[in-house]
């Protein structure tokens, strides 16, 4: 893809942003701006080193290793750092949570029991200082053995996992809270998602959990965009506004077809790149952007 917009004419710039930095969540994702060459841009956005918050070791690696013609028109980022998240995982979770219920005390000790030692001493060390929320999520592990076994993993560090939009059981996330030798667990509620993300309250959900889950599992933190729209993509283009757009999933056409999942970014009206599962920021003055799971 770089080598497509490089061959474009764009100067490209490649960053990882996670939103953890805004919500009580982890989600780091891969964020590429192609700017124009015909677009001026501000000295003041421009950095001639990497940064330890926007350019892991793993980006600059990948900067080392891509094309002469990439290299030469890449762009290291100048944004500044947000503030420091006042939100932690216990301030989003609600005690009586419309679109899931709590699992029964059979259902919880279930899923306590999948826990390998390691995750069950953190729920005693959990149980130590009072009450405690965590996040649970089932995955398949190797054991000694080499056989694959269904495991349960908790975290107790104030953030969720990354939410997922998977259709396997792996892919929900359970909440796990621990009051002394009493435990709790459910389902993560699609309002607590959404809160994840950075969508206000008022903001209205479909009814189906399924649906909804889907919907900000597949989409980008709200506070991470508008953090890239005030520091970045507004200044590109002298305050003018961005359409967000192109959604992961299938839209109508023009002539009645369909677009696939496989999604196109624009410029101008012509296709530049396709994409498969990411997001995109589309400008008609030559500013085109992606995001994609790291």
């Amino acid at each position: 893809m770089l080598d497509t917009l490089a061959s474009a004419d764009y100067h490209v710039g490649p960053m990882v942003l996670n939103a953890v930095h805004w919500v009580p969540q982890s989600r780091p994702r891969l964020f590429v701006i192609g700017v124009h060459s015909s677009i001026a841009l501000p000295q003041e956005l421009r950095a001639y080193t990497p940064s330890t918050f926007l350019h892991p070791a793993a980006l600059r690696r990948a900067f080392g290793q891509a094309s002469e013609q990439v290299r030469d028109t890449w762009i290291w980022w100048n944004l500044p750092k947000p503030a420091h998240r006042k939100s932690a995982l216990a301030d989003v979770i609600e005690e009586h949570p419309a679109s899931v219920r709590w699992h029964t005390a059979d259902e919880t000790k279930r899923l306590y029991e999948l826990m390998p030692p390691i995750h069950r001493a953190k729920v005693s060390e959990a149980a130590r200082d009072g009450r405690t929320v965590g996040t649970v999520y089932r995955r398949i592990r190797r054991n000694d053995h080499n056989e694959k076994k269904q495991v349960a993993e908790v975290r107790f560090d104030g953030v969720s996992g990354c939410l997922r939009t998977g259709s396997g059981g792996s892919s929900k996330q359970f909440i796990f809270v621990v009051e002394g030798d009493r435990m709790r667990s459910r389902l993560l509620s699609t309002r607590e998602a959404a809160r994840l993300m950075g969508v206000p309250d008022e903001y209205k959900l479909p009814e189906n959990y399924s649906e909804a889950y889907h919907l900000l599992g597949d989409g980008l933190a709200v506070p991470v965009v508008a953090w890239l729209e005030r520091h970045l993509l507004s200044p590109l283009l002298g305050g003018r506004p961005i359409l967000v757009g192109l959604p992961n999933r299938a839209q109508s056409q023009p002539d009645g077809g369909a677009r696939s999942r496989s999604n196109s970014l624009y410029s101008r009206g012509e296709p530049r790149v396709t994409m498969s599962r990411e997001q995109a920021l589309v400008h008609p003055s030559r500013l085109v952007g992606c995001a994609a799971n790291v």
